[in-house]
């Protein structure tokens, strides 16, 4: 069991121990904000307090203010409390031995025997927005349109219900839904994903449900489905705006029931799964234009969270851009110049946060050395949006579909583009389909039209 640690001499122990109670980091703060009490799991978490200090407050220790969170541009969870009267809640970003690190804030009155406001204690949930373990899979931000976004994802996270995550290609709407996961009750079972986009009714149903053998030519052997294997854990459908309005019924079947058929067979199983969708397109207008089932919107939609698209999010974009460097270096460090992150924050980043990747990846490329300066971003940047000529084939690489017949079309140009990213990238599907916003299998597809 946590212990508490006393700061104040005049804290009752009785009261200071209700933090032994709980299983998170808290402490015990005066009407005033001074810290009177720790528990064990917040020394751990957060480090001892300055025992020179023999009155700690609470916004010097967690942000190094001089006043309240509220005076310094903040909202303040205590001041909220006392208002109301109720427990409040808010993120915050806090100074921590490893650095700042968004923590979720939860503030509850105590109240004496004559129903006076005398203690708040107060729960500090540390979110990970990033992942020593897993890198590319690291949120970084402080920006209020990114704490918005982690405030709401650390509310819906420990409870089951579902999550729609809406915002355009590359805004980081799966690094949101990892984060939703790996805070949730559900972390240690597996996040089972599914591309919804460019999959055929018969593939859908072989991907989600699983097939036997038998059941469609070609099926030799019997298959277990994603549904399957997210069991316990979060199934999370990308792009689910792209689910044909066939199969949708379906899926609604799944969603209501959590019981489904393998394609070919007779028996029904059951599956308990998180659900978490993702979609960069308008689901109202579709369900207007009667391409998407309302029903399903309603059973999807109940706890929807907007990702930011980058250009909105200014302030974090050096950040992010450290971190995506630190990974693509593999160990050597490159440095950004303060005019090259002026000049990345010139640019709208349609592609969002992944073509801020492929940037960067291309600037380590055509830098000389490790410092990656205004001019070398100048040269990254060319590229990222390429120059067509009259006949809509790129200006720069007009030999890499001189193969192609004319053809004015809108899939005729789309078609010479993704050539024109595979021929940039060297023939890598991979990051051609990263740079274009789609998928892999989408990327195959589009070049077979």
């Amino acid at each position: 069991m946590a212990a508490m640690n006393l700061i104040a001499r005049d804290t009752h122990p009785t009261v200071a121990r209700m933090l032994d109670s709980y299983d998170s980091p808290a402490i015990l703060v005066s009407r005033d904000y001074e810290i009177l009490a720790t528990n064990d799991l917040y020394r751990d978490k957060f480090g001892e307090l300055d025992q020179s200090d023999e009155h700690p407050r609470c916004y010097a220790v967690s942000h190094g203010y001089d006043r309240p969170c509220d005076e310094a541009g903040e909202t303040c969870p205590l001041r909220a409390a006392t208002a109301s009267g109720n427990r409040e809640r808010v993120l915050h970003i806090h100074q921590t031995p490893r650095g700042e690190e968004h923590v979720d804030v939860e503030m509850l009155p105590v109240f004496d025997e004559a129903g006076e406001l005398e203690f708040f204690i107060e729960l500090l949930r540390p979110l990970r927005t990033g992942s020593a373990r897993e890198p590319e899979l690291a949120m970084t931000g402080s920006s209020p349109a990114f704490n918005e976004m982690m405030g709401l994802i650390a509310r819906v996270a420990p409870s089951d219900v579902a999550v729609l995550l809406s915002g355009e290609s590359g805004a980081g709407k799966e690094l949101a839904a990892h984060g939703i996961h790996r805070h949730s009750r559900r972390a240690k079972r597996h996040m089972v994903t599914l591309e919804c986009a460019g999959l055929t009714e018969t593939l859908f149903e072989s991907e989600l449900f699983g097939h036997v053998r038998g059941a469609f030519t070609g099926a030799n052997f019997h298959k277990p489905g994603l549904v399957e294997a997210a069991n316990g854990g979060t199934l999370f459908l990308d792009e689910i705006g792209d689910v044909p309005l066939s199969l949708q019924v379906k899926l609604l079947r799944l969603i209501e029931t959590g019981t489904y058929r393998q394609v070919g067979s007779t028996e029904v199983r059951h599956s308990d799964f998180r659900l978490v969708c993702a979609t960069h397109k308008n689901l109202g207008q579709l369900v207007e234009q009667g391409l998407f089932r309302e029903d399903l919107y309603y059973r999807i939609n109940v706890f929807p969270i907007r990702v930011p698209p980058l250009r909105e999010r200014p302030e974090d974009l050096q950040g992010i851009a450290r971190r995506v460097l630190e990974e693509l270096g593999e160990g050597r460090h490159h440095h950004l110049t303060q005019s090259a992150a002026d000049r990345l924050r010139e640019y709208r980043f349609p592609g969002n946060v992944r073509e801020l990747r492929n940037i960067l990846a291309r600037a380590m490329l055509l830098a000389n050395t490790n410092v990656l300066d205004r001019d070398v971003i100048e040269r990254a940047l060319t590229p990222s949006r390429p120059q067509f000529d009259r006949a809509g084939r790129p200006a720069e690489a007009a030999s890499a579909v001189d193969a192609i017949p004319e053809d004015l079309s809108l899939r005729g140009a789309e078609q010479r583009y993704l050539l024109w990213l595979l021929d940039h990238f060297g023939g890598s599907k991979t990051q051609a389909a990263q740079a274009a916003g789609i998928s892999v299998r989408s990327l195959y597809r589009k070049l077979a039209w």
